[in-house]
């Protein structure tokens, strides 16, 4: 289990944490858990607006970089800048259940969330875990307050269940985030001749949380891994120097991990063989900062832990059974069994998903779970089976994966090992709206949220009404595609922050003759034959001047009575307007430029009152 803290101080998530999470490293691979905590995310009005339509940069960033590491996650929790992600390798999600959230607020009394604690708790083969991300308040002198706060946290946070209400109950707890615990007694000069001679041991004895460990009754039985790097609290933005405001605030080890087991009469395995039935048993790998980002003020803390337990729990509460392929759509079959005890819903369903999915929402299709009767699916070999319809399919090759979505727990309780879907694409299709993959950008503002949104589930998926009036219907209006015919992510991820194409929206005007116009259309039709004095014009300006269209071009051909646009975009045929011009130019008239459908037509004036045609 990988755990990282990290104070962004309202930053922009950076390029790149691959070195944060320990990715592309051997222990990448023996990883199956990581949890995130983050503080001070930003959180202003118009950012939590935006965050309430879509996922938050920061969760779209960590998504982005884990699911190709096959990591999916499985819950989350925000309460203001404080927010926990949990992920875990896919092949587990059926072993985590009972998964809840908390969050408790300490700020301005309790009243405000700006500190407090969020928590993630879940079953993991059958061993309670919980996850507390934690931000206590600041300055040397309220370590009293720090103390009382978190006693707040541990008694106010309790969930559902028969076992494991409050947080201490549970088998293992991971506590983390800015404790905000700072070096007592020790002026500045000696702490930073401390850090550059690299004795950090000397500091330890008066961290304020070491001291707390032996003396609050409340922390007692948290144990934490040696402080071998520097403190991670106070830096300059974008450097790593400690601060040299005018505050000139001490270094401290603000930034913290810590673990508590639940005291078990049965006592930890000893001599190193592997622990008895119901005991676990916690070893630290790693406990460092990363200097490398300098987006905060903070350092990030990252350690990865090896947790030994029996496992509790052998088989998924729901067995999936599919072909190796399936290259014909009378191939796409689904055949799933279900466990004694298992609360099924009848708003159960399974989800097909691209192999690199980022979270049990995130589905190419689905299909409802069939409503057989219970008692006596258990007698059946195999409980029950469903079809995807052709219509549901992915076009194309590609590696997918099948999962049972429980709605009862809001989890996934079964998944296949990856198969292959081998379907010829349809003709004119495109590799783009075949897969539904949502790693794609989007960049299409005409649509706010896919059809495939985190939340609600399936039974939520209706048709796109937009909130904006609707354009009339005529012929040759073409717009972009929309997210949903693209498939592509309904959330701004970090990469996703570029210009709008330059195509967008192309309007193909008809081709119509003009021999049904009456004998006005006629007379224009017979101007504009004239090339000396062809008197269609576009009135767009091309380096200064304007551009000629010709009567052949589909601009000339059209008539604008017949396109049914808003009444803020008008096509106006000009050379009615210009022939008026040059009947009275010899007057010394100038007729003026229509502004709007309502303006008079008869205003003249002269040349000097800017009149231009």
């Amino acid at each position: 289990i990988t755990v990282v803290t990290w104070n962004v101080g309202t930053a922009m998530p950076p390029n790149d944490v691959t070195s944060l999470l320990h990715l592309n490293t051997g222990e990448t691979n023996d990883v199956d858990m990581i949890a995130i905590g983050l503080q001070e995310v930003n959180s202003k009005i118009n950012k939590r607006l935006k965050d309430a339509l879509f996922t938050d940069q920061w969760s779209e960033l960590f998504m982005d970089v884990l699911s190709p590491f096959h990591f999916i996650l499985v819950s989350t929790v925000r309460m203001q800048g404080v927010i926990l992600l949990v992920f875990a390798k896919y092949y587990h999600l059926p072993f985590l259940q009972d998964i809840q959230t908390d969050c408790t607020r300490t700020g301005l009394g309790g009243y405000w969330g700006n500190k407090g604690g969020v928590s993630v708790r879940l079953s993991v083969f059958g061993h309670m875990v919980c996850f507390l991300n934690c931000h206590l308040p600041a300055h040397l002198e309220k370590a009293e307050q720090r103390k009382e706060d978190f006693a707040t946290i541990l008694h106010m946070q309790q969930f559902e269940g028969p076992v494991a209400n409050g947080i201490l109950d549970h088998d293992l707890v991971f506590w983390f985030g800015d404790l905000n615990f700072r070096i007592e007694s020790l002026d500045i000069c000696f702490v930073k001749y401390a850090i550059d001679s690299n004795v950090l041991s000397q500091l330890w004895e008066k961290d304020q949380l070491n001291i707390a460990k032996s003396t609050w009754p409340v922390l007692r039985g948290f144990q934490e891994g040696p402080l071998n790097f520097p403190p991670t609290f106070k830096f300059d933005v974008g450097t790593n120097k400690y601060d040299s405001s005018a505050k000139k605030r001490k270094p401290a080890w603000t930034d913290r991990i810590l673990w508590k087991i639940k005291p078990s009469s049965k006592g930890l395995g000893a001599g190193g063989h592997r622990p008895s039935q119901g005991v676990l048993s916690v070893s630290q790998l790693c406990y460092c900062s990363h200097m490398e980002y300098t987006v905060s003020d903070h350092k990030p803390v990252a350690a990865i832990f090896a947790v030994q337990f029996a496992s509790k729990v052998d088989k998924p509460l729901v067995e999936i059974y599919v072909a190796d392929e399936w290259s014909r759509p009378e191939q796409a079959v689904v055949r799933y069994k279900m466990a004694v005890g298992f609360h099924r819903s009848s708003w159960d369903w399974i989800g097909l998903y691209r192999v690199g999915f980022r979270h049990p929402k995130d589905y190419v299709s689905y299909v409802w779970a069939r409503s057989d009767d219970g008692e006596r699916c258990l007698e059946k070999p195999l409980c029950a089976q469903v079809m995807f319809s052709e219509e549901a399919l992915p076009k194309g090759n590609g590696e997918y994966i099948l999962g049972y979505y429980s709605n009862t727990s809001s989890s996934i309780a079964g998944v296949t090992e990856p198969f292959q879907i081998s379907l010829p694409r349809s003709e004119g299709s495109s590799s783009t709206d075949s897969s539904g993959s949502s790693s794609e950008e989007d960049d299409s503002t005409l649509v706010l949220l896919a059809p495939k949104s985190r939340s609600p589930s399936p039974g939520k998926m209706k048709r796109h009404r937009s909130r904006s009036p609707s354009l009339a219907k005529f012929q040759g209006l073409i717009l972009r595609p929309s997210s949903r015919e693209r498939g592509t992510s309904r959330s701004p991820s970090p990469q996703s922050r570029r210009s709008l194409p330059r195509n967008i929206p192309t309007i193909h005007l008809p081709q119509e003759e003009l021999g049904h116009r009456g004998v006005k259309g006629k007379e224009l039709g017979q101007a504009a034959e004239s090339p000396e004095d062809s008197s269609f014009y576009q009135t767009v300006q091309e380096q200064g001047g304007l551009r000629r269209v010709s009567a052949d071009s589909p601009l000339a051909r059209a008539d604008p009575r017949k396109l049914g646009l808003l009444p803020a975009l008008r096509l106006e045929m000009i050379d009615q307007a210009l022939g008026r011009r040059q009947e009275n130019a010899g007057q010394g008239y100038y007729p003026c430029r229509r502004m709007s459908p309502t303006s008079p037509p008869g205003c003249v004036s002269s040349p000097k009152e800017g009149c231009s045609p």
